[in-house]
């Protein structure tokens, strides 16, 4: 069975950080495409961040840019999501996703992981 599990979130005053975790069992991920994703109450889920295979590719929404960091480590099957300088907006369930494999880029999420809330107060 194939699971992907995030941990890591909490609450966090504003300006502060958190770092996600995201792990994998059930089979390995390090050729696929990873993302993160979240949904704040009352919106859509949205793209945050995104991780080639190789980890040598990186991709954020212009609303994090700046502020967070994707990272992976293949070895662990493990993906990360390092948020600095947190802002009330950011408070919303954070989700790890894995994509396609191969070099082609796209965001093509196919498993997902159950979610973590990160709440950040003002």
């Amino acid at each position: 069975q194939v699971q992907l599990v995030e941990s890591g979130g909490g609450l966090v005053q504003a300006g502060g950080s958190l770092r996600l975790s995201c792990a994998a069992s059930g089979r390995t991920f390090s050729s696929n495409a990873m993302y993160w994703f979240r949904q704040a109450p009352g919106k859509e889920r949205e793209f945050v961040a995104g991780i080639s295979w190789s980890g040598g590719n990186t991709y954020y929404a212009e609303s994090v840019k700046g502020r967070f960091t994707i990272s992976r480590d293949n070895a662990k099957n493990t993906v990360y999501l390092q948020m600095n300088s947190l802002k009330p907006e950011d408070t919303a369930v954070y989700y790890c996703a894995a994509g396609p494999s191969g070099s082609r880029w796209s965001v093509a999420p196919s498993y997902w992981g159950q979610g973590t809330q990160v709440t950040v107060s003002s």
